[in-house]
C-alpha cells in the first residue's frame, strides 16, 4: 500500500479555532494535524489523505501584511511538504478568499497540487481566476462539508495527473481557459437550436459564459427637493484621520458611519482617504469633498435647495470589493435610510 497523501489545510482565524474579528490581525502560525473544518476535510479524503498540519492566520493580517505572511507561510510549506495544499473553503468572504488565494500560489510556486473553494463573485477569485483553481460554493458555511469533499476529488484528480474536464462539469470556477472540443452537430445546427428553444420558452444553454448583474429600476425622482432630507454615502475610502476602524484600501466587507452634526466641511486635519485604487494625493493633502462633496451640499442646505442632511454619512472602499459585498452592504444602508425616512442618497463613487 502507497503512503497516504500528505495534506496541508489553510484556515483563517475564525475557522482554525483562534477567535472572530478580533484576532484578525492574528499572525500565521502551524497547528498540528486537523482543526475544525480540517476534520470534515479528513473525512472526505479517507484513506487516501492525511491532514498533518493546519497553517492558520487572521484575515486581515494576511491581506495587509501580505509579503510577511507569504514568507511566513511559505517557510511552513517547506518545513511540511505537503503533496496537496487544501485553502477553505473561504465562501463569500473577500479577505479570507483572497488569503487562500495566495496560499495556493505559493503552494503552485513550489511544484504542490493546491485546491480552494470560494463564491464565484469572491475577490479571491476576481483576483486570481486564472491561477488558481477553486471549487465553486455558496455564499456560507452551510455547505462546508460538500464544498471540502469537492475540494478533496479535485485535488487528488490533478495529484493523479488526470486531466479536468470543464468546469461546469467538475464544478470548480472557470478559469477563463477555452478548449476545442468535437460536437456531432455544426455550430449554425447548434445555434438554430438553441434560438428555438429560447422563442418556444424551452430551456437551453448557451456555450458562451456571460456574466449577469443585478438590473436595478431606478427610484422615482424626488418631486419637492427643497422638503427632502439627503443622506451622504461614498464608495472613496473617507475616514477620520488616523483611520480609528481599520477600513481596508480594498475588497471592503465593511462599511462604517461617521456624524456630520456640525460639520460643514471635511478639512484635510481631520479627514483622509484609505482607497487603494486611486491617487488620493488631493484628497488627502487638500480637499476631502472631492470624494464627498459635504461643502457643496451644505450650501444647497443653507439655500434652501434641499430641506436638511442626514447627521450620518456611510463610508466604505469600492476598490476590488466583491459584487455580493457590495449587494448586502447597500441593503444594510438603505434598510437604515428607508428606516429613518431618508428622500434620497448621495452616492459618491469613484
Amino acid at each position: 500500500m502507497t503512503n497516504p497523501i500528505r495534506v496541508v489545510h489553510y484556515l483563517n482565524q475564525f475557522f482554525g479555532g483562534i477567535g472572530a474579528e478580533e484576532q484578525a490581525y492574528a499572525p500565521v502560525q502551524l497547528k498540528d494535524g486537523a482543526v475544525g473544518p480540517g476534520r470534515a476535510l479528513q473525512a472526505a479524503l479517507g484513506d487516501e489523505g492525511t491532514v498533518v498540519g493546519t497553517i492558520v492566520s487572521g484575515d486581515n493580517y494576511f491581506t495587509e501584511e501580505t509579503e510577511s505572511a507569504k514568507a511566513a507561510a511559505g517557510e511552513l510549506l517547506d518545513r511540511l511538504k505537503p503533496d496537496v495544499v487544501i485553502a477553505g473553503p473561504a465562501f463569500d468572504a473577500g479577505r479570507y478568499g483572497l488569503a487562500c488565494a495566495e496560499v495556493c500560489r505559493l503552494a503552485q510556486d513550489r511544484g504542490v497540487t493546491a485546491v480552494t473553494g470560494m463564491f464565484a463573485d469572491n475577490a479571491g477569485v476576481l483576483t486570481y481566476r486564472s491561477e488558481i483553481l477553486a471549487v465553486s460554493t455558496g455564499i456560507d458555511a452551510s455547505e462546508m462539508a460538500p464544498s471540502l469533499q469537492k475540494m478533496a476529488r479535485l485535488a487528488i484528480k490533478v495529484l493523479n495527473g488526470e486531466e479536468l474536464g470543464p468546469a461546469s462539469v467538475e464544478g470548480y470556477v472557470p478559469r477563463g481557459a477555452r478548449r476545442p472540443v468535437a460536437h456531432g452537430q455544426l455550430g449554425y445546427e447548434r445555434a438554430l437550436d438553441m434560438l428555438t428553444a429560447r422563442i418556444a420558452g424551452k430551456p437551453y444553454e448557451s456555450e458562451m459564459l456571460i456574466s449577469n448583474y443585478d438590473i436595478v429600476p431606478p427610484a422615482a425622482p424626488i418631486s419637492d427637493a427643497d422638503d427632502s432630507l439627503i443622506a451622504l454615502v461614498s464608495s472613496g475610502g473617507l475616514v477620520p484621520r488616523g483611520n480609528p476602524d481599520r477600513l481596508v484600501g480594498a475588497r471592503s466587507e465593511h462599511f462604517y458611519r461617521y456624524p456630520l452634526d456640525g460639520v460643514d466641511s471635511l478639512s484635510v486635519e481631520d479627514w483622509e482617504s484609505v482607497h487603494g485604487g486611486f491617487g488620493t494625493l488631493i484628497l488627502n493633502t487638500k480637499d476631502p469633498n472631492y470624494a464627498m462633496p459635504l461643502r457643496t451640499v451644505r450650501s444647497l442646505e443653507t439655500r434652501g435647495a434641499i430641506k436638511s442632511v442626514y447627521p450620518t454619512f456611510f463610508s466604505t472602499t469600492g476598490n476590488g470589493t466583491a459584487v455580493s459585498s457590495a449587494r448586502r452592504m447597500g441593503g444594510e444602508i438603505a434598510a437604515e435610510l428607508s428606516e429613518n425616512h431618508v428622500d434620497g442618497v448621495l452616492l459618491v463613487a469613484t
